[in-house]
């Protein structure tokens, strides 16, 4: 009677495994980089990306009350290609303006981290999203109460760069998951 019980017990804990794991794979949607893969947010819509530079580009629903959805885009351009770390965080910078006049390098929070072997730095910021509305324009975006969160992830074949930018309670809501996608990242 109990070698019954166990293999209940058994055919339960792995029943219960198999739920977990099948809810789990349902709220993440697969992406593959090529040399690196990652798991997506499933409530983010994937769109065609509007330039060739862009390996990906998601829309991030918004929340009630926000006039818009945020944008993350993934960007690759080769081994050695894209600037160094410092360069992009410094560039990111300049494209938010602080409501105090403060320098926005001051209030960006960045963070260092390995994944998969592979070296990831995070920057968190907000203010007013100030960054030309296409590169190289002289038209500037002006949308105040937005953040960015962006990170640089350094592959074997050159680094992959992620820009989630929108209004301030949009990235808030997506912060999670905009995290757990960086940490999915396998080569």
């Amino acid at each position: 009677m109990s070698s019954f019980r166990s293999l209940i017990r058994l055919i339960i804990a792995i029943l219960s495994f198999v739920a977990l794991w099948a809810c789990q794979a349902a709220k993440t949607q697969p992406v593959d980089f090529g040399v690196v893969k990652m798991q997506a947010d499933a409530g983010w819509r994937v769109e065609t990306p509007a330039s060739g530079m862009r390996k990906a580009q998601f829309t991030l629903p918004r929340v009630s009350g926000d006039a818009e959805d945020a944008d993350l885009v993934v960007f690759y351009f080769g081994a050695d290609q894209g600037g160094t770390v410092e360069a992009n965080l410094k560039r990111w910078y300049t494209q938010f303006a602080q409501p105090d006049s403060s320098v926005s390098s001051e209030k960006a929070k960045v963070s260092t981290d390995e994944v998969a072997g592979m070296n990831l730095t995070t920057v968190d910021l907000s203010g007013t999203y100030v960054a030309p509305v296409t590169p190289g324009a002289s038209e500037r975006h002006n949308k105040p109460d937005f953040r960015m969160l962006a990170a640089v992830l350094e592959t074997s074949e050159g680094p992959y760069f992620f820009k989630l930018v929108g209004p301030e309670k949009t990235v808030a809501n997506w912060a999670a998951s905009f995290h757990a996608f960086m940490k999915s990242a396998k080569s």
